[in-house]
């Protein structure tokens, strides 16, 4: 049994993604800043008869990550997909004219450094398995800067060249890197936006292995 790691585990498009890629029998990685969050998800998960566990980790911390995802695939086999999705804090949210170099710190971290390490630390195990997929999670401000909220803005665009650029690396590899734009946000009464529906979108991604950027809905950021 191969492993799904969701980087930014929550209760809304986290805890969906990991019904559906469990229902594909995966076992399922949530991995979180708050312990006491991903057990109880992974409780939920493991009551419909899901194997889950979760793991806390910072995603601006490189040694906490690294270590949550060894220790994922020691608990549950081999990680053959990663979801890189971690909600934004709110402190990246200013406008362009507040933000100094010192606000764009906690952006770069989370959306750059963070799915680097990432990447970089599962890669091997991806080739040693000779298939993969890499899944970057995104608001419509990866593609359509928005001076309202600029950390983002920045970090994402930052995040989507750095995945364009292993989507191209990787596919000979039979490594699959894609990202899912959604804009508006989640949820909001649209149906598409609901989290079992992106759910649907994500595992997509995985199974037919398309173009590296994929829209949610008409691409509205």
């Amino acid at each position: 049994m191969t492993t799904i790691a969701i980087i930014g585990a929550g209760p809304g498009l986290g805890r969906a993604t990991a019904l559906r890629f469990g229902r594909e029998g995966f076992s399922v990685a949530l991995i979180s800043r708050t312990q006491a969050n991903v057990d109880s998800l992974a409780s939920d998960l493991t009551a419909v008869g899901i194997t889950a566990k979760g793991y806390a980790a910072n995603v601006r911390d490189p040694h906490a990550l690294r270590a949550a995802l060894d220790a994922a695939a020691a608990d549950l086999g081999p990680v053959e997909v990663l979801q890189y999705s971690p909600v934004p804090a709110k402190e990246f949210m200013k406008p362009v004219l507040e933000t100094t170099a010192d606000d764009l710190a906690g952006p770069v971290e989370q959306s750059v450094y963070g799915p680097v390490t990432a990447v970089q630390h599962l890669l091997p195990g991806l080739r040693a398995l000779g298939r993969g997929t890499i899944l970057f999670i995104n608001g419509g401000s990866a593609v359509t800067p928005n001076g309202t909220v600029t950390g983002t803005s920045v970090a994402f665009a930052g995040e989507s060249a750095y995945g364009q650029m292993l989507h191209d690396a990787l596919a000979p590899e039979g490594i699959h890197v894609a990202q899912l734009i959604i804009p508006r946000g989640i949820g909001g009464g649209e149906p598409d936006h609901e989290p079992g529906a992106l759910a649907d979108r994500i595992f997509a991604l995985h199974r037919d292995r398309g173009a590296f950027r994929t829209f949610v809905g008409d691409g509205t950021a």
